[in-house]
């Protein structure tokens, strides 16, 4: 019987599977987690046939903890087949297909407001103010009444969900409690909009998702839709990692802040996709195996937990020459495969298990890395270290800034 892996995991966090995969010189490494057969995976190859329908099912393979915490129970997350289609087509529409230039147009100007705001008051830690900005426009989006009073209470929680799904005691404790508030709070949002007493506006995220209909032509209870209203609205506010570690790399490469201010939309992306191919977001993701399978000469039996490796990937050298060196050109003129760039999965978004809000990720990332580039500030001393042993990880500081008044 192979060991099992929790204990090194939880001490090594983002490296040990890379770390692992790289010992063994495989693709493919059986080992065990929490107890469970386990088979890891790494490369475009492999992200193909993770998210191969025939070979890999979500449902049954995502932790209790990790539900309660992050996605939410009966997510669409954890479905599969025509329930899982139907249910993504929802999303899709909305963080897809839907008005994601008016989300930025929101986020922009909520920005511009605060950031006039963080002149006045003096040093401010970019990542706590960037998760208020976000929750602000994104809920105005969705059409999720929020006062400006329940703003940082709303953040607060809607961060937690996100650092505290990948570990135990206080930060886990605080993600549970974090997520039954606001799934209540949704839920009671959900039940008064089809009763007709809620005031939202007439095409939004809150009446589509009330109004939807599952495969089975039920309409969602309550607490699932508050669910899925929260798969919009946390990862939009997750987004704030992102803008963290572009204020990190602004620090260590300051190169690279001309060529942003001057708002070529080319290399905005560019840096985007680097920011999140170099800085760690999610190790990995998992599945189980629908039947007995191979893959590069290795067993997986049925039913045992499959995970694909996507920071070991997003820093492969075969597919990222000089992997640890941070440079947004080799993204510049490049089309990006399917299953290359993971760090939200991959796949297609439309219909697979790569995460549908994606999109709005990097227009998010592409339009605010230009505006921090173009912000007056200067770092005062503080700890930017940034460890792969916590699972999400940041900047131990959040990145402290002094925006700089001007006339």
């Amino acid at each position: 019987m192979r060991l099992d892996s929790t204990l090194a995991l939880a001490l090594e966090g983002f490296g040990w599977l890379p770390n692992r995969l790289r010992r063994c010189d495989a693709d493919a490494l059986p080992t065990r987690l929490l107890g469970q057969r386990t088979v890891a995976l790494h490369g475009p190859e492999a992200a193909r046939f993770f998210y191969d329908e025939r070979h890999i099912h979500r449902h049954g393979a995502i932790p209790g903890p990790v539900q309660s915490t992050l996605f939410g129970h009966r997510a669409v997350h954890s479905l599969d087949g025509e329930a899982h289609r139907v249910r993504k087509a929802l999303l899709v529409a909305l963080l897809t297909d839907g008005d994601v230039d008016g989300l930025v147009g929101r986020v922009a100007t909520t920005w511009d407001a605060a950031a006039r705001d963080w002149a006045a008051r003096g040093p401010v830690v970019l990542f706590d103010e960037v998760s208020g900005v976000l929750t602000r426009a994104v809920h105005d989006w969705t059409g999720i009444p929020l006062t400006d009073d329940q703003v940082p209470a709303v953040a607060a929680d809607l961060v937690a969900m996100v650092d505290g799904f990948a570990t135990g005691g206080p930060r886990h404790w605080r993600a549970r409690r974090a997520r039954t508030r606001r799934e209540n709070w949704l839920a009671g949002l959900v039940e008064r909009v089809r009763r007709g007493e809620a005031t939202v506006p007439a095409h939004c995220a809150v009446r589509a998702v009330a109004a939807h209909r599952d495969a089975d032509g039920s309409p969602l209870d309550p607490c699932t839709a508050a669910v899925e209203l929260l798969n919009i609205v946390r990862p939009a506010v997750a987004v704030t990692w992102f803008v963290a570690f572009a204020g990190h790399a602004l620090h260590r490469w300051p190169e690279h802040r001309d060529r942003l201010r001057a708002s070529d939309p080319a290399f905005a992306e560019a840096y985007a996709h680097e920011v999140r191919r170099f800085y760690p977001f999610a190790p990995f993701v998992g599945g189980r195996a629908v039947a007995d399978l191979e893959w590069a000469g290795v067993r997986i039996p049925a039913g045992a937990m499959v995970l694909l490796d996507l920071y070991g990937q997003n820093h492969d050298p075969r597919l990222w020459p000089d992997p640890y060196r941070f440079d947004p050109d080799r993204f510049v003129g490049r089309r990006i495969g399917p299953f290359e760039l993971v760090p939200q999965g991959g796949g297609d978004p439309r219909s697979g298990h790569r995460c549908p809000g994606e999109m709005i990720t990097v227009a998010l990332l592409r339009d605010l890395v230009v505006r921090l580039a173009r912000l007056d500030y200067r770092l005062p001393a503080q700890d930017l270290r940034i460890t792969l042993r916590r699972i999400p990880t940041r900047p131990r500081s959040g990145v402290i800034i002094d925006v700089r008044r001007t006339a």
